[in-house]
């Protein structure tokens, strides 16, 4: 048996980019998969992507941040697949503007998405690992959640926050034997956050991704399998010990 085998995972934003990654990762691994999105086509292709490797896997369309869809996805996996033992908060958005010319409309929806999707999804599922005395949680910060970025002033302020949310309930469930962790990629490429990014860069005469990749010192940008692999690892036995940590996975970009 894998080290994942058994294990029931919820992934938000588990229909594409990261997500989806990090899904199939998980499937590889053994777990059976409830993904959550708001795309519902890219969510049953994935869902029929972790069924080819063996695993079970059912699909819920919603927001995260709409308290009653968060609800019905999780009372939906635990009935068709079984007791949720990890939790992935991948879901989430990012706008790129000066911080002069950002509105609070965009802010809000950050926040909304990025933080309080975390919240609620976190309030749903944690008080159940609680009570079954295991668990495992895994929120995607950003390493803009470790130092603020320019013309990512709304977005790096949700990211800050859903690293403080992680470690403060990390701190509180920690004696329930739940762990709760963030991941904090850099640039990473093949997704539709990257391509929006990229977009906007170019409209506000900032440097391209090619560019930018010239400053990491292991001289690539990420892909998101390379995310994926750090979250079956904080998923994992291997990782048992390891609880309200922020894990900067930039190639060197961001160094702790």
């Amino acid at each position: 048996m894998s080290d994942l085998g058994g294990k029931v995972a919820l992934v938000t934003g588990g229909g594409q980019g990261i997500g989806r990654s990090i899904a199939l990762r998980l499937a590889q691994g053994g777990a059976d998969l409830a993904l959550f999105d708001r795309d519902g086509g890219s969510l049953e292709k994935t869902a029929a992507e972790v069924r080819a490797l063996g695993r079970r896997a059912a699909a819920f369309l919603g927001d995260v941040a709409d308290e009653a869809a968060v609800a019905r996805a999780v009372a939906g996996a635990e009935g068709e697949l079984g007791p949720l033992a990890i939790l992935v908060n991948n879901a989430g958005i990012c706008r790129v503007a000066p911080f002069l010319e950002t509105n609070i409309e965009d802010l809000r929806e950050q926040l909304r998405v990025n933080v309080e999707g975390v919240f609620l999804c976190c309030q749903r599922v944690v008080p159940l690992m609680v009570k079954r005395r295991q668990g495992c949680v895994i929120t995607m910060a950003s390493f803009a959640g470790k130092s603020g970025r320019p013309y990512f002033a709304a977005y790096s302020a949700s990211k800050f926050a859903v690293i403080g949310l992680t470690q403060a309930i990390a701190a509180e469930v920690a004696p329930f034997g739940v762990r709760v962790n963030a991941i904090c990629p850099g640039i990473v490429v093949s997704t539709g956050m990257r391509r929006e990014i990229e977009e906007a860069h170019r409209r506000f005469g900032l440097a391209d991704t090619g560019e930018r990749a010239k400053a990491i010192p292991l001289g690539r940008t990420a892909e998101p399998e390379d995310v994926a692999g750090v979250a079956a690892f904080l998923a994992s036995p291997a990782a048992d010990y390891i609880t309200g940590e922020a894990i900067a996975v930039t190639g060197g970009l961001w160094m702790d």
